[in-house]
């Protein structure tokens, strides 16, 4: 791919416009939109402006938002070219594109439409912000109870062309409420004379185009479909959305989770491209906000100052234990905080799981304080006791703070994620301290 890109790169430079164009047609519109992604500001749009027409529709689709804001860009000043573009897209990929743009260019844009896809941009950004309605897109075919296979498969050819997926078909009455769907599969394996209600079995599942994008994913991964029906309140037939867009929300969700639980205020698209003033926003206020928390372990610990100086050798145990601490709260927070996203735990099942971590952290730490405690043996034999303890105790306490702050924020209605590493590490920290000493200062008696 490397010597593609070289050799793209060296035509550009030589103007040699005829072979860029007999070249890149050769290829799919994946690797072109990997190329134009690698090439220069400049050399991207020309490459871009050589592509036929649909070709240049696919390419677009499969570049990243700031290469398709750049692309677009360079495409104002040819509005008939910047119209042609717009108005090739499919609905579900533009409306994508749209949301992401300042809402004034995104009005601009939609201005370039005709006026039946304006009427299918402006509905579909209608919608609610992360629901179906956004990305769901008008292109489907749907077909009548009473037609006969053979005029089903004429009705597909006349219309399916356009279609985001021909994997299934849509069946609706005279007001087009949604009945059933059916395999293309089925239809064609069925009797030119046989009755498309006689296919029927009347079991689907539909999407509201209300529903929130992230439980539209876990609909398709239990459901096993390539797509599924949108309807709105009367069941009325909308629009369909296909697994590639819910590919593509997996991965955001994923990615914003990520960044949640790194204690970022945002996510960061790309910290290449990000400005350092964004970056530092999507950073500062929660590690602000966790100075003051921190600020408690230091008072914990001065409180114990008297017994710390009785036995300065607990110093040298205090990272290890709260670390150790952190480390298992983080590891159950990143268990349950998957488990509520994909729907394998309930709000209603915190009280279920309390029994069962208390024992795993129990061996845990039971397992842990034994290689701390071989360690404390050779360095201060008169502490093993007290790290051995606080060792079981940190751990314990430290994932069932992982565990149940999930669940709380779940209950709060935050997102869990929220319930990020920086956070249970603190708190995980405060108690650590507060645990080790305590079981120093009545262990030795101070």
């Amino acid at each position: 791919m490397v010597e593609i890109i070289v050799n793209f790169q060296e035509l550009v430079q030589e103007k040699q416009w005829k072979t860029i164009r007999d070249e890149i047609v050769t290829l799919d519109p994946l690797q072109i939109a990997e190329i134009i992604e690698e090439l220069s500001d400049d050399e991207d749009l020309i490459v871009f402006r050589l592509l036929p027409r649909e070709l240049a529709k696919s390419t677009f689709q499969h570049l990243s938002h700031d290469k398709q804001e750049e692309i677009i860009e360079g495409l104002a000043h040819n509005v008939n070219k910047l119209s042609s573009l717009l108005n090739d897209l499919d609905p579900d990929d533009r409306t994508a594109f749209f949301e992401e743009l300042p809402g004034e260019i995104a009005q601009r844009l939609i201005q370039l439409l005709s006026p039946q896809e304006r009427r299918i941009a402006t509905t579909l950004l209608g919608y609610p912000e992360d629901s179906i309605g956004r990305l769901m897109t008008p292109e489907f075919v749907a077909i009548k109870p009473h037609y006969t296979v053979e005029e089903a498969l004429n009705h597909i050819r006349k219309f399916g062309r356009d279609s985001e997926t021909l994997n299934v078909v849509y069946i609706v009455d005279n007001q087009w409420k949604l009945i059933d769907d059916i395999r293309i599969r089925e239809i064609i394996l069925a009797t030119p004379d046989q009755k498309i209600e006689e296919l029927m079995d009347y079991r689907f599942v539909a999407l509201s185009a209300f529903d929130d994008q992230e439980m539209a994913v876990r609909v398709f991964q239990d459901q096993d479909r390539v797509a599924l029906p949108v309807v709105n309140s009367e069941g009325l037939l909308l629009g369909i959305v296909t697994f590639d867009d819910m590919m593509d929300v997996a991965e955001e969700e994923t990615t914003e989770d990520f960044h949640k639980f790194g204690a970022f205020q945002e996510a960061v698209v790309n910290p290449l491209k990000a400005k350092i003033s964004s970056l530092y926003k999507t950073r500062v206020v929660w590690l602000t906000a966790l100075v003051f928390v921190n600020v408690f372990s230091g008072a914990a610990i001065s409180k114990f100052e008297s017994v710390i100086q009785s036995v300065v050798s607990l110093v040298f145990f205090l990272p290890l234990l709260i670390d150790s601490s952190g480390n298992a709260g983080s590891q159950s927070a990143t268990l349950m905080i998957r488990s509520l996203a994909v729907g394998e735990v309930k709000l209603s099942d915190w009280y279920r799981l309390i029994g069962k971590e208390v024992l795993v952290s129990l061996l845990l730490g039971i397992t842990m304080a034994i290689g701390a405690g071989i360690v404390a043996n050779f360095r201060s034999p008169e502490i093993v006791v007290v790290v051995g303890l606080t060792m079981v105790l940190t751990v314990m306490a430290g994932s069932l703070i992982g565990m149940l702050l999930p669940f709380i924020f779940t209950k709060l209605k935050l997102d869990p994620a929220t319930a990020s590493a920086p956070l249970i590490t603190s708190i995980a920290d405060i108690s650590g301290v507060l645990i080790y000493f305590s079981i120093a200062r009545w262990y030795l008696g101070l």
